[in-house]
Parts: structure tokens; C-alpha cells; sequence
């Protein structure tokens, strides 16, 4: 598709033709970040390894070189959906942008790659293992190959979250290109996976491009786990009623059963894992993209390819796997830059479940031990009393100030306790009994309780039998759950999920060092609403009809609510007739600009933040239209 330029769209000035297509094509008036300097490496032919996060523009330090540079680049990403996806948000820019894959027939590959050839596409986007085939480096031979970028590089690494093997594959391309730039992107790599990247893709002599992880408009929380699915239910009604978000959970079962309940209590859900039949599976994506509101219950098969920018929440009612699989999941969230919310349930099952997947997989110990390591520090992250963005930045190599204000442990402050004689008791208790039950028959012992197993067992005659009555049943798992979390405490996986002592047991039972407990709150308590001016805050509820000529700020409010959403209706009905989600028309933070400014002409209107020259040109005079109808 060759792009069309709006007439009131200014000539590239040759001093600066980045920054031109920046404003011309994307909308935008200035780079964010590193991104400029990303540019100019590669315009000289050097190669990068980029790490940015979701949201934080990594595509444009590809794609602007690209259309500058000589020849077409290769993008090598590794879903179908996710190249779709960014095909379609380039073209509706006017750039010249295709991709190949299995949804292509034989005609269209071939038209494709004649496209290619000739110089008629700015970007091609290709999955490693097409890329890889022998025919198509054949073919890449024969073109004019501008660069190579890598997208979502941490699928090379083996104890990654996304691991590809044919990630691995992508070596061939410093081979049979040299000269090349290459370029290695992702949103998520601690210092291993980094280092990885680096060297499965030989990328050992370029330059390395480090932004800060944080995502400011995300708000974290984590809450301990009772009756996750009333939880959740408390969580959208009081905060995201009518919001489009992601549900995570760690089984298939989980997520039809999760979805069926959502659905139940009134919430428009939908469930999606790799087990459904795959027409289901691309209609309730193809929903969730489409439509608003819709809630999707996934397992972490459904993510990687997604870029809706409006997706305001993302729950997890199972621990995911690492803090990396909590940082990509949860960064679907807010990629518009809107608030967001990353809500977490969390409770020893999870540890126990996960430290039972870990064990039982068929992976070397050196991986195993890895991801017990990375297992540790999530948990560490759920039971910490510090700042939760503080932890999750930290992790990834940032250097955060000590409170974010943004998360539950910064708006609302963990109460601590003394915990020592507790978790005396606690480890006393487990060495009493033998080293082989779970917190249950433990809590029953401590606090006195006669049952069928105490009996069995005569556990009722040993030493620590009723002597922790002053603790509830709660607070004791709430102790018996942060010991394990802090290393005093170790689960046999390979038994029945019993709790056995370890060395960092000793000087705690001796009383040689103190620990201390975070109080847990006996309900989850609703959060501090987003600071937003409530003059700026636009909604879809319907303003109350006043007498406008007496009042004009209130006038202004009730025009630019019905805007609001005639202009989203705009964009769904525009998204459906070319077969596109309506975020590709416009975002809603673009939206929001206009509803702001409410411009009066196409130049006023070019001006606004993501408004490019072809949209400009085929959409400009629809939206001054809207804009006049409601001016008062």
C-alpha cells in the first residue's frame, strides 16, 4: 500500500528527514527517550540489542530506518497475530508495509515478495521459522536487505518466559548478511537473559540500549488469597466495570470455569487457551480487539501477539512463573498510557504447585535451579513490605527511588510484627511432627484442634500441642507462608507438599536473629482512586442536561462527552468496515486530545499526538464534521 500524503502535510526537510517521517507518518512531534539515538546508530550501520518497555515506542527505532534506509527491512517477530497487527497500524499510517505467513496463499506470497523485490515496501515482516527456510534466504539473497529486526528477542533464551527454538536459528543471518544492521528488541530481559540474547545472537559488537522498565501509569497490587474469584469480582465492579482486561490463570480448566463465572455475575468475559478449538480461540481474540469492555480469561498462550492499547487491567488469580512472566503480562496493560491496574492473588498452593512443575519437568538441573532462583524472587516481590515497583525495577537492573506512590504498599503501608517467638513456634512444630506434613495438619497442631489425623498420628501428646492459641488459623498461614517465602522453611515437592526445616532454620529456632512479619489485612481494601483533574476526566456516562446558556463550562463537559462517543463510534465503525480494530483509527489518548482541543481546522487537527498525515488525509474532514456538530 503506498502511502498518501495529506495536502496540508509539510516537504521532508533534508536536514532532519527522521524526525519528518516521525511527524508525517506517526503523528508525533518529538522522540521519546533513546529512541533517536537507536536511529542514527543503525542509519550508520551499526547493530543494537534495545531494551524499552511495552508501550515505550521499540518499533519506531526499526521501522524509521528502514524506510530511510536503502532496500526493504526484515522484521522477524514470532506470532501471526502480532505481525498482523502491526502491518495493519502501518498501513493505516501509509507506510508500505506486508508480511508472509501460513495465512497467506500461494498467490499472495508471491505478489509479496515481488513487492519486495522491486522496492515497493518499506517493512516484511517474517516468523523465524519461515525466515529460516532455505528457499526464503534464498530469496532475501536476491533483495536489497536494508536491516534485520529481531522483535521479542528474549523467545532466544532457554529458561526464558516465550522460549523459541527457532529463535535459535537467527545466528545464520550474521553469516550470510554482513554488513547488515541487526537489530535485537524486547521489552523484558534481566542481566542473564540479556547476556543470552547477546551472544545466541552474536551481537557481541553492538551497542547496547538500556531504558528504564518502569511503567508509571501501571498500579500494583498483590492480595493474599481468599476466595480469589470473589476477590476478582470486588476488584472490576468497584474499579473496572465496562473495562476491557486480561485474566490469567494457570490452568485450562480454571480459565473456562473463570470465564463461565464472570459471565454469570454480569461481566461480558470470554475464555482463551490453547486447547479450545481454534475458530473459537481466533473469535473471542478477534472480539476482545475489536469490541470494548470485553474481558478475556486467558492462559499466557494468549499475550505475546496482542496490542490493544486500551486494555486497563490485568489480573492474575494464579502466580505466574517468574517476575519476567508477571512484567510481560502485566505490561499489556495501559500500552496507551492511561491508568492501569495489575492485580495479583497469591497463596502457598501457587508456591507449592510451581515448585512441583519446575521439579517434574525434563529440564537439565543447572535450568531447574534457575528457575527456582526466579520462582524466589517473585515470591519475595508478594510477600515484601517495600514498594512493589521498587522490587520488580530493581530486579531488572533499574535504580527506583524507595516509593512509587502507585502501588498498594506505597498508597497503603504494610503493618509488620514481631515474628520470632511465632516462627519458633512454628519450626519447633514442624521438627515435632517429623518433617513431613502441610500447613494445615500444622496449624491444627499449634492451635489445639483435635482431629481424626492429630489422633492417628498422637500428635496430640507432643510439646507443641495448642501452644500457639493466640494466633487465628489465618495469621498462623499467613507465618507459616512468609517463612517459606524467606528461606526458613523448604516444601518436599517430591512428597506430599510437607514442610521440612533447612540450615537458615537453625539461628532463627535459637533466637540468634529476629524476623518479622507483614500484618496481613483480614479483607482486601479498595485502592486510592487515579489522580485525574475531574474537569479533564471524560467518560461514557451521559452528562445531566443543564441550562447551557447560563452555564458554558458545563456546556463545554456535555459536548465533549456526546464527542467522546461519537467519535469512538467513529472509530469501531470505520475499524469494521476495512477489518481492523478501531484503536487503529485512532487511540484513546489520541481521542482524548481531540475531545480536548476540539480543533477547528485540518491544521489545528494534524497537530494533535498521533494524528499522521494519512490519517489526516482520510479521516481529517469526518472528525472536523463531528467536532462542529457538537460545538456549541
Amino acid at each position: 500500500m503506498i502511502p498518501v500524503m495529506a495536502e496540508q502535510a509539510p516537504p521532508f526537510p533534508e536536514s532532519d528527514p527522521a524526525k519528518a517521517i516521525l511527524r508525517r507518518y506517526f503523528g508525533f512531534e518529538t522522540f521519546r527517550g533513546f529512541q533517536r539515538e537507536v536511529i542514527d546508530h543503525v542509519m550508520q550501520g551499526g547493530d543494537a540489542v534495545v531494551l524499552m518497555p511495552t508501550g515505550g515506542g521499540k518499533s519506531l527505532c526499526y521501522q524509521i530506518p528502514a524506510m530511510l534506509r536503502r532496500g526493504v527491512g526484515i522484521v522477524v517477530s514470532p506470532l501471526i497475530a502480532l505481525m498482523q497487527d502491526q502491518v495493519g497500524a502501518l498501513r493505516q499510517n501509509g507506510i508500505r508495509a506486508a508480511f508472509i505467513n501460513s495465512s497467506l496463499n500461494s498467490g499472495e506470497v508471491s505478489q509479496v515478495i515481488n513487492q519486495a523485490r522491486m522496492g515497493t515496501l518499506d517493512l516484511l515482516y517474517m516468523a523465524p521459522e519461515r525466515l529460516l527456510m532455505e528457499s526464503s534466504l534464498g530469496l532475501l539473497s536476491q533483495m536489497n536487505i536494508a536491516l534485520f529486526a529481531i522483535d521479542e528477542a528474549h523467545c532466544v533464551s532457554q529458561w526464558g518466559h516465550d522460549f523459541r527454538p527457532d529463535y535459535l536459528g537467527l545466528t545464520a543471518l550474521a553469516d550470510q548478511f554482513p554488513g547488515i544492521p541487526r537489530l535485537a528488541l524486547t521489552a523484558t530481559a534481566d542481566a542473564p537473559t540479556r547476556s543470552e540474547i547477546i551472544h545466541r545472537l552474536r551481537l557481541e559488537n553492538s551497542r547496547l540500549f538500556i531504558a528504564g522498565f518502569d511503567r508509571p501509569n501501571i498500579q500494583y497490587r498483590v492480595a493474599i488469597k481468599d476466595n480469589p474469584k470473589k476477590q476478582l469480582k470486588t476488584f472490576l465492579k468497584n474499579e473496572h466495570a465496562g473495562n476491557a482486561g486480561i485474566v490469567y490463570c494457570l490452568s485450562r480448566s480454571k480459565v473456562e470455569e473463570t470465564a463461565y463465572w464472570l459471565v454469570e455475575q454480569g461481566f461480558n468475559a470470554l475464555p482463551y487457551h490453547a486447547g479450545l478449538d481454534n475458530g473459537i480461540r481466533r473469535q473471542n481474540q478477534e472480539r476482545f480487539l475489536f469490541e470494548s469492555g470485553i474481558i478475556i480469561v486467558a492462559t499466557i498462550a494468549f499475550g505475546m501477539g496482542i496490542d490493544k492499547p486500551d486494555v486497563r487491567f490485568v489480573a492474575h488469580l494464579d502466580l505466574p512463573k517468574s517476575l519476567e512472566s508477571y512484567y510481560q503480562e502485566t505490561g499489556r496493560a495501559g500500552r496507551d498510557g492511561l491508568p492501569a491496574d495489575a492485580f495479583l492473588t497469591y497463596g502457598l498452593e501457587d508456591v507449592v504447585l510451581l515448585r512441583k512443575f519446575i521439579d517434574g519437568s525434563k529440564a537439565e538441573e543447572r535450568i531447574k535451579q534457575i528457575e527456582h532462583r526466579k520462582l524466589d524472587s517473585l515470591i519475595g516481590y508478594c510477600e515484601s513490605a517495600e514498594c512493589r515497583r521498587r522490587i520488580l525495577l530493581t530486579y531488572f537492573g533499574d535504580n527506583p527511588p524507595p516509593t512509587c506512590n502507585n502501588c498498594d504498599t506505597c498508597l497503603t503501608p504494610v503493618a509488620t510484627w514481631d515474628g520470632l517467638v511465632a516462627a519458633q513456634k512454628a519450626l519447633s512444630c514442624v521438627y515435632r511432627t517429623g518433617q513431613r506434613f502441610g500447613t494445615a495438619h500444622l496449624i491444627d497442631v499449634l492451635t489445639g484442634k483435635m482431629s481424626e489425623k492429630i489422633t492417628r498420628f498422637s500428635h496430640h501428646s507432643i510439646s507443641t500441642f495448642g501452644i500457639g492459641k493466640e494466633l487465628t488459623t489465618n495469621q498462623w498461614r499467613s507465618v507459616f507462608r512468609q517463612l517459606i517465602a524467606s528461606g526458613y522453611l523448604e516444601i518436599d515437592v517430591e512428597g506430599h507438599g510437607g514442610l521440612r526445616l533447612c540450615e537458615a532454620s537453625r539461628p532463627l529456632l535459637r533466637g540468634e536473629k529476629t524476623i518479622f512479619f507483614r500484618m496481613d489485612a483480614d479483607a482486601p481494601k479498595p485502592m486510592a482512586q487515579k489522580k485525574e483533574k475531574k474537569k479533564e476526566r471524560i467518560t461514557d456516562k451521559k452528562e445531566p442536561i443543564t441550562d447551557t446558556a447560563s452555564s458554558p463550562l458545563t456546556s463545554r463537559v456535555y459536548a465533549q462527552s456526546g464527542l467522546w462517543k461519537a467519535l469512538r463510534s467513529m472509530c469501531v465503525e470505520l475499524g469494521k468496515q476495512q477489518g481492523v480494530p478501531p484503536f487503529f483509527i485512532f487511540n484513546d489518548t489520541t481521542l482524548r486530545e481531540i475531545v480536548s482541543a476540539m480543533p477547528t481546522t485540518l491544521e489545528q487537527l494534524g497537530q494533535i499526538h498521533g494524528v499522521g498525515t494519512n490519517k489526516l488525509k482520510n479521516y481529517g474532514q469526518q472528525v472536523l464534521q463531528l467536532i462542529s456538530s457538537f460545538r456549541s
